[in-house]
C-alpha cells in the first residue's frame, strides 16, 4: 500500500489524468449497467450484484479513482518517502478528480445519446431512472436541511470504507480471479446500500440533468459532491489508510509479520 501510493504520488501528470479519465469513464458505463439491470427486473439488488465488474475492469488496468488516491496516496507521507510532500498530494488528488470528473462526463454524454436516440427522443425508462435518482439525491437531501448535507457526508464516509478495501484487498491475491472476488464483496456492499461514491456521482447528476431531472449545478454540488467528496476522504484515510498502516505496517521488517503475531 505505502508503495502503491509513492508510485501514484510521482506519477507524470499525463499518465495520472489519462488514468483517471479511463477510470471514470469506465465506472460511469458501470453504473449505466447497474441502474439498466434494476430497470428490468425491478430489483435494484440485481444492480448492486453487477456493478462492481466496473470497478475490476478498471483497478485492474492500473486505472485511478478519487476514492482510492485518497486512501493511498498519504502513506508516502506517513512512511516519509523521498520528495513526498503535502502539496504534491493535493495536486495528485486534483489531477485525479479532473481526470474522473472528465471521464464521467464523456460516459455520461455517450450515454445520453444512446437513450434518447442522439437528444431526439423522450428518455427511455433508465434515462428517467437517473433523473429521478438525481432528484432524490439532491433535492431529497436538501428537504432535512443541515441533517441532509450531514447525512450525504456520512454516506460518503461509509462508501469510500468499502471501496478503499476493495482497492487494498485486490494487493492479497496474485490472481486476476482472487482479486475480482476481493474487489466485489465490498463494492457490493457500498452500491447495494446506497452509499455515497463521489466519482458515480460525477456521472449520475450531469447524466441525470441531461434526462429532465429538476435539479441545477448549484443543488448537485452542496447537496452531494461536495460533502461526498469530504466523506470519501474521511472514510479511505482514516477508516482504511491510516488503520491498516497502524496495525499491519512494520517499518524496516525483512518479512510480512504472521497474522497470528497479532492476536
Amino acid at each position: 500500500m505505502v508503495d502503491a501510493g509513492e508510485s501514484k504520488l510521482f506519477m507524470a501528470t499525463r499518465d495520472v489524468l489519462i488514468r483517471a479519465f479511463m477510470a471514470g469513464a469506465i465506472l460511469a458505463i458501470a453504473v449505466a449497467l447497474a441502474v439498466t439491470a434494476a430497470v428490468q427486473t425491478g430489483y435494484p439488488i440485481v444492480g448492486a450484484l453487477i456493478f462492481p465488474v466496473g470497478f475490476c475492469i478498471l483497478n485492474l488496468l492500473g486505472f485511478d479513482l478519487l476514492t482510492g488516491v485518497f486512501a493511498l496516496v498519504p502513506l508516502a507521507l506517513f512512511d516519509k518517502r523521498p520528495g513526498a510532500t503535502m502539496s504534491g498530494m493535493f495536486k495528485n488528488w486534483g489531477l485525479v478528480a479532473v481526470g474522473n470528473l472528465a471521464g464521467a462526463l464523456f460516459s455520461a454524454t455517450m450515454i445520453a445519446i444512446s437513450l434518447t436516440f442522439a437528444f431526439s427522443a423522450e428518455p427511455s425508462a433508465v434515462g428517467k431512472a437517473f433523473a429521478g435518482a438525481a432528484e432524490a439525491r439532491t433535492l431529497g437531501f436538501a428537504e432535512y436541511g443541515a441533517a441532509g448535507w450531514f447525512t450525504v457526508f456520512v454516506k460518503g464516509i461509509l462508501c469510500n470504507w468499502m471501496v478503499s478495501i476493495g482497492v487494498v484487498g485486490a494487493m492479497y491475491s496474485k490472481t486476476v480471479g482472487g482479486k475480482v472476488i476481493a474487489m466485489w464483496m465490498p463494492i457490493l456492499i457500498f452500491f447495494g446500500l446506497v452509499f455515497e461514491h463521489a466519482v458515480v456521482n460525477m456521472y449520475l447528476f450531469p447524466l441525470g440533468m441531461m434526462m429532465g431531472a429538476d435539479i441545477t449545478i448549484g443543488n448537485w454540488l452542496f447537496w452531494n459532491e461536495i460533502p461526498v467528496i469530504l466523506g470519501n476522504l474521511v472514510g479511505g484515510l482514516l477508516l482504511t489508510g491510516s488503520v491498516l498502516y497502524a496495525t499491519h505496517y512494520k517499518p524496516g521488517a525483512t518479512k510480512p509479520v504472521p497474522s497470528s503475531a497479532n492476536t
